[in-house]
């Protein structure tokens, strides 16, 4: 008996700390969303320019991963110059992270690209410090991808500031997500779906319902979260089938979701 319970609160232990919970989360960090603004517009003007000294907030100390697999960043993707054809960032002030989604459709080297920048507690516009970034490369070969149809479909989409008095909660907003993910090994899950709907899976869209059945019997592993309310949006970085980097974006309004944008690396 003695073994059985502590093997259950084993079980409990591991699935909290791979959830954390908001407030847990909130105690850890903090800051305003000037300063991570800031930062994912200086993120945005770097990749374009392929010149890393134009990112605010990054040492030697900062750690980069490209696809979840440690890089440097004078090798990584942003040592590259694009012309952006596509961008838009989230801000999450309670974990101290920003959340970007790049379209680059150049038909000789298109790629889509999404990133997450996490900064150390109570940074500042003035004095921004980033912990780490990790950066999600997609490009031909990868899952369904077709950038030029992604930036198509992705320019047609309202992503707005959602009204103070009609925000959800961040619980409500990472439930939503989770409950997303976790349909795909069981599906017995509520998964809050809106009407209308649209899924961005790659260059695949699918409209005006995202209730059109997920793969069975995967866990989808490791996941870490940018929430922002104001949004409406939850980005989850997390290993596909516990193997394959993936990006899966949602919006959400009234509880229920409405926007959901997805990227798996196959290569």
């Amino acid at each position: 008996m003695k073994q059985q319970i502590l093997a259950a609160l084993l079980a409990f232990a591991h699935t909290s700390a791979a959830r954390p919970s908001s407030r847990a989360v909130a105690a850890a960090a903090a800051c305003d969303r000037a300063t991570l603004v800031a930062v994912s517009d200086s993120y945005v003007a770097a990749q374009a320019a392929g010149q890393l000294e134009t990112l605010k907030g990054v040492d030697a100390s900062t750690v980069y991963t490209q696809n979840f697999k440690t890089a440097t960043l004078a090798s990584g993707l942003i040592s590259q110059s694009f012309k952006i054809d596509h961008n838009r960032s989230t801000h999450d002030t309670t974990q101290c992270a920003a959340f970007t989604e790049l379209i680059i459709a150049d038909t000789k080297n298109p790629h889509v690209v999404t990133t997450q920048i996490r900064l150390s507690p109570n940074s500042t516009t003035a004095a921004p410090a980033i912990s780490k970034i990790e950066t999600i490369v997609t490009s031909t070969g990868d899952w369904l991808f077709n950038a030029p149809a992604t930036l198509r479909y992705a320019s047609q989409e309202k992503w707005d500031e959602i009204p103070a008095e009609k925000r959800d909660t961040r619980e409500v907003i990472q439930a939503a997500g989770d409950a997303y993910l976790d349909l795909f090994s069981d599906k017995s899950v509520k998964v809050p779906w809106g009407s209308p709907c649209a899924r961005l899976e790659g260059g695949s869209y699918v409209q005006p319902n995202c209730n059109v059945g997920v793969p069975t019997g995967i866990k989808q592993t490791n996941r870490r979260y940018v929430v922002d309310e104001a949004m409406g949006t939850v980005d989850i970085f997390f290993s596909f089938a516990n193997s394959r980097p993936d990006s899966h974006e949602f919006r959400v309004e009234g509880g229920k979701l409405r926007y959901v944008h997805t990227l798996t690396v196959m290569q």
